[in-house]
């Protein structure tokens, strides 16, 4: 098998193009279908809260405040945003805000940054929506793991107005509320078409198509500290039912005390821009992290302390991560069901804490039903969606590896890790909840279809 990826440019749309040899008809199993999705760009209402009017680097023009005289207050620095002018003002106190709005179905990003120096659980309180609690007991210090003011974004998909107006508030539980900035989006048709160039339906049983995916056979503690052994048994990686199941367990293995399942893409799936959508449904439990991310194909790119074919994945003497980059289209720990994380890592920002270019969304029923995860990659921006919906945005601001490394091919990686780092970040491992299953539906890969 021999495969590359070619980037060009045509009538100033991007591509990613894949090159496959050696394989036979219907191997893009919807090769040419062309499909028009979701995009929450549309805003129609966004204010910078205690701050003067601002155009953001994604491109939101946010109005002033009109009452950040009375209400409004500055910060001097905030960490862990691209464009910190719209955290860096906030009102404090309840907030209630309205607006007159034509029926239908808008989502709304809120922007906070901790100004006060609370720490975790001094600070909490729920913001709501058409009278509904949208987001339960926020606790901004504690969602950063930082007291110090660093940048948190979140956004609440489908709030429906049926009465011409939008209302928002937020409600003290501990000490007062605040809020940096919201942007208000009416969901519209991006009128972008795409064709599906790579996928796997997963129509098929018994272990994942080897000339698609590989599958991670690796130790606990490999990475993460997770507690888990990935293996390739049926038990823990299988395609069944039209699914692709990783199924996590606890019994003694090769010194684990629980085993799951990890496959990737990398040989088989390399690309370079485009979209990827996944169609998951996630476990339920305390101490499982799930994740669909995604690694550079060439790792040393960057690398300034090892050498080509060193290991890397886990080791501390090799920069190979994070310096050539990494994207997470979606992570959930099951400690906290109702919200999802995408980020990217770059030598710039990477690991945890208060700089990391992070975002959530709350999401209902992710253990019940299945969601659209998707990225879109383009030279210039990373953007992250739910069910159409984006959420997190990352921009190029400069040709600096350390803060683009997103240049080359990347692959993409699907597991179900148990414990760990984060996995275990919201208590002891939950033993009731195995066996735990992650399934996925599809995964596609898209090129944008020039326009006539």
């Amino acid at each position: 098998m021999f495969q590359r990826s070619v980037t060009f440019l045509i009538s100033e749309c991007w591509f990613a193009l894949f090159v496959l040899v050696g394989f036979g008809m219907g191997y893009y199993p919807q090769a040419g279908q062309a499909m028009n999705l979701h995009d929450a760009s549309a805003v129609v209402w966004a204010v910078n809260l205690g701050g003067a009017t601002h155009q953001s680097a994604d491109g939101v023009a946010f109005k002033a405040d009109d009452h950040a005289s009375a209400t409004g207050s500055q910060l001097a620095e905030v960490l862990g945003a691209q464009d910190s002018t719209i955290y860096q003002t906030y009102r404090a106190g309840e907030i209630s805000l309205s607006r007159s709005l034509p029926n239908g179905t808008y989502d709304l990003t809120l922007y906070f940054a901790e100004p006060h120096g609370a720490e975790p659980s001094e600070r909490v309180f729920d913001v709501l929506a058409q009278g509904r609690t949208v987001i339960n007991q926020l606790d901004v210090s504690q969602s950063r793991s930082s007291s110090a003011p660093s940048a948190l974004k979140r956004v609440v998909t489908g709030v429906v107005v049926d009465d011409g107006t939008l209302r928002v508030q937020l409600r003290a539980i501990r000490s007062e509320p605040f809020l940096s900035a919201f942007s208000v989006r009416a969901r519209k048709t991006d009128g972008r078409s795409w064709r599906v160039v790579w996928s796997d339906e997963f129509d098929y049983e018994g272990q994942p198509d080897a000339r698609k995916w590989g599958v991670d056979q690796w130790p606990a503690r490999k990475v993460n500290d997770e507690d888990q052994a990935y293996t390739d048994r049926s038990k823990n990686i299988r395609v069944a039912d039209g699914k692709l199941v990783l199924e996590a367990h606890r019994e003694d293995y090769q010194g684990a005390a629980y085993t799951s399942g990890r496959l990737h893409s990398m040989g088989r799936g390399d690309f370079l821009y485009g979209r990827i959508d996944v169609n998951a449904k996630l476990p339920a439990g305390q101490g499982l992290w799930s994740a669909l991310w995604m690694l550079p194909s060439d790792p040393y790119r960057y690398a300034t302390t090892c050498d080509n074919g060193a290991e890397w994945q886990g080791n501390p003497d090799c920069d190979a991560w994070p310096n050539s980059g990494e994207i997470d289209i979606m992570e959930h720990v099951g400690y906290d069901m109702k919200r999802v994380h995408s980020t990217v890592h770059n030598r710039r920002f990477f690991s945890s804490g208060p700089e990391l270019r992070n975002a959530s969304i709350e999401v209902d029923d992710v253990a019940g039903r299945f969601h659209l995860y998707s990225l879109e990659w383009a030279p210039n921006h990373i953007r992250v969606f739910v069910d159409g919906v984006e959420f997190y945005r990352y921009s190029r601001q400069g040709d600096d590896w350390r803060d683009w490394p997103f240049d080359q091919p990347f692959h993409l990686i699907m597991n179900l890790a148990v414990g760990g780092h984060w996995g275990r970040a919201g208590g002891e491992i939950d033993e009731t909840v195995f066996p735990a299953t992650m399934e996925i539906d599809y995964v596609r890969v898209f090129e944008p279809v020039a326009s006539n």
